[in-house]
Parts: C-alpha cells; structure tokens; sequence
C-alpha cells in the first residue's frame, strides 16, 4: 500500500503558492531595506579597509602581519586594491537600488557575489575563520538572499533553487568527506571521526575548512528557501529557523587536537569549545527534526521520528567511545557510529528539500 505526502498534509495552513505582486511589492519593501543596510556598511568596511592596506601595505596599521598571507601575496597592496574596488561597487549598487533603477539587481548581485568570493578566498588564504569574517561576511550573506528578491524571475523558481541548495550541500558534505579521507594518509573513517579531518595540525584542515564554509553558504540558503515554502506553518518556520542557527554555528567550528597532542596533555580551550559546539548543534538537529515531525503529514513525520531515533542510537553509541580519544586509545566503531549520524541527517535534509520543491497538489510516492 504505498503512502503519499503532499504539502497539503502539513497542519495548520498548507505551504501556499507565492503571493501576488502586490503582496510581493509589499514584502520588497523590507527586503530592499535591509539590502541597502548591507550595500552601505559593506562599502564603508570595503573603502576604509581597502584604503589601510594600501596607505600601508605591511598591514600594520590593521594589525595583520603579512605571514598570514602565507605567501600568496609579497604584501597588502594588491589586496587592498581588490577591497577598495569592491568598497567602490558596493557604492555604486547601495546608489543603484536607493534609486531603484532597472540595473540595481545586477549591481548588487555583483557587489554581494564579489565580497562572498573575496571572503572565500580569504579564508583559502588565511587557513582559518576569524570573528571579523562574522562581523563583515555574514551581512553579505544576507544581502544576497535579499538580492534574490530583485531578480526579475518569477519567485518560485528562485525558491526551487534555494531548496536545492540543501541537495547540493548534502552532496558536498560527503564529497568532502570522501576527498579528504583519501588525502590525509594513515587516517582510518571506521575508527577516527570526522572532527580529526579539520583537526589542528592535520594535512586536511585547510580543505576541510574551505568547503565547509561552502557547505554552511549552502545550508543558509536552503533554510531561507524552507523558510519561503513554509508560510503560515509557525512549527516549520521555527525549524527552519533552528536549521540556521545550526548553519550558522558551523562558521566558527573551534579546532581540536590531534590524539597524540590530547593524550599528551595539550588540550586547550578551543578543544572544550569544540565539545560544546557539538552539543549544541546536535540539540539544534534534533529539535529542528521533531518540529517538522509534529508540523508534517504522517509518512514524512514518521519518517522524521525514524530519523530522530537513529541519530539518538548511534550518538550514545559515538558519545560512549568518545572519551578514548582525550587519551589516544582504540575507537574501533567511532567513525562508523558518526558517519551513520551524519548520514542519517543529510538523507533527511535531502528528503525535506524535495517535498518542499513539490507543488502542493503533487504527491510523493
């Protein structure tokens, strides 16, 4: 007997079609508001930084040594031009969508797309996040979801894209996995976790770090897209509302150790940290999947409590051998008992994002 889902068995209010364009208008308003906010303080940030880098381009006046440029770059000269040029055209597109000409589209979705790969290839760079890339990096974020708004498309297609955005970091998250496995040589999947592939010290950690940002840009665009298809479902918005935190934690992932520096007594406070950030992001997983377990119809819900009850097993399982890692000693299962959990959350999330991408009145078998 086969079970359908549709969105029209989510309780509360069904998943509705986007709204007119009056309402659309309306909802713009906002959007390009916050747009503007970002255009404008991106652009200060861009100019007043561009123009320190190149007055002096040791970087001393921003307190940056050029070691951190592990050279790439002799200085901070032809950086510093490259943010001052994106100061300028984050200028030019806050003055382009502040008079809401017919180009402010393409002008902001250059000045966002530009900081989002400056920011990319900054953190190639420097081989690590920092706070500041929070304080300038995240508005940029959100200035792009903003810019989609501006797109002259009809709406849904760009809500598709969004959710698929969940497919596509899904996908990356074991890409990731399986290309850094290969290269970190000695390092064993069944027995180390996951966390050992970005650890301190690890030939890995700067690949690792760079997709998992692109895994987290990912993430952040599919709970905005969750968040579109989810009108009038408070327990869903809520959900996704958890999913982005849980997108956003992972920006600022502290490190841990290798074994031996652990076993050795060479933890610090980034390895607690690290502890802690695992707890608080597998809180925000479960709530996030027991809400849309509540909010859904009855296959997808039980699915999700399915889901729910594996990730609960196999983290007692991981959190049991966990502690022989502090001291160097054997965790046979560790990586598998994690895998199954990582797993478990990305077929949902996939899952999630193709029920969303249905039409209402369309069935999933």
């Amino acid at each position: 007997m086969k079970t359908s889902i549709t969105f029209s068995e989510i309780k509360s209010k069904p998943a509705r079609k986007f709204k007119t364009s009056v309402s659309r208008s309306v909802q713009l308003q906002w959007q390009r508001t916050i747009l503007l906010i970002v255009l404008a303080y991106e652009a200060v940030g861009g100019l007043v930084g561009g123009a320190l880098l190149i007055a002096l381009p040791d970087g001393s006046m921003m307190a940056m040594p050029v070691e951190i440029l592990h050279g790439v770059f002799a200085d901070f000269l032809i950086p510093g031009i490259i943010l001052f040029g994106l100061g300028v055209l984050n200028a030019v597109a806050s003055i382009s969508v502040l008079r809401r000409t017919r180009a402010d589209w393409i002008w902001a979705s250059l000045a966002m797309g530009g900081f989002l790969i400056w920011f990319l290839v900054e953190i190639a760079i420097l081989k690590e996040t920092h706070w500041l890339h929070f304080m300038w990096g995240f508005p940029v974020v959100v200035g792009a979801l903003m810019t989609l708004s501006l797109l002259p498309v009809a709406q849904d297609p760009i809500r598709k894209f969004l959710l698929a955005c969940g497919i596509a970091g899904s996908l990356l998250y074991v890409t990731a996995n399986v290309v850094t496995v290969f290269i970190y040589k000695g390092y064993n999947p069944w027995s180390q976790t996951v966390s050992e592939l970005s650890a301190i010290g690890t030939p890995t950690r700067s690949l690792w770090l760079l997709l998992m940002v692109v895994y987290s840009l990912l993430l952040i665009f599919f709970t905005w897209g969750m968040w579109l298809s989810t009108a009038g479902n408070r327990l869903l918005r809520v959900a996704a509302f958890l999913l982005f935190f849980y997108t956003i934690i992972g920006f600022f992932w502290p490190p841990m150790h290798q074994r031996e520096v652990l076993a050795a007594g060479g933890a610090t406070l980034t390895d607690n940290l690290h502890i802690a950030f695992t707890i608080a992001t597998v809180i925000l997983m479960l709530l996030a999947i027991g809400l849309t377990a509540k909010a859904s119809g009855k296959a997808f819900g039980r699915y999700s409590m399915v889901t729910l009850l594996v990730l609960i097993v196999f983290g007692v399982l991981t959190a049991l051998e966990a502690p022989a890692i502090q001291t160097n000693q054997p965790t046979p299962f560790a990586g598998v008992w994690e895998r199954i959990n990582i797993a478990a959350f990305l077929i949902w999330m996939i899952v999630l994002a193709v029920i969303l991408m249905k039409d209402k009145n369309e069935k999933l078998t």
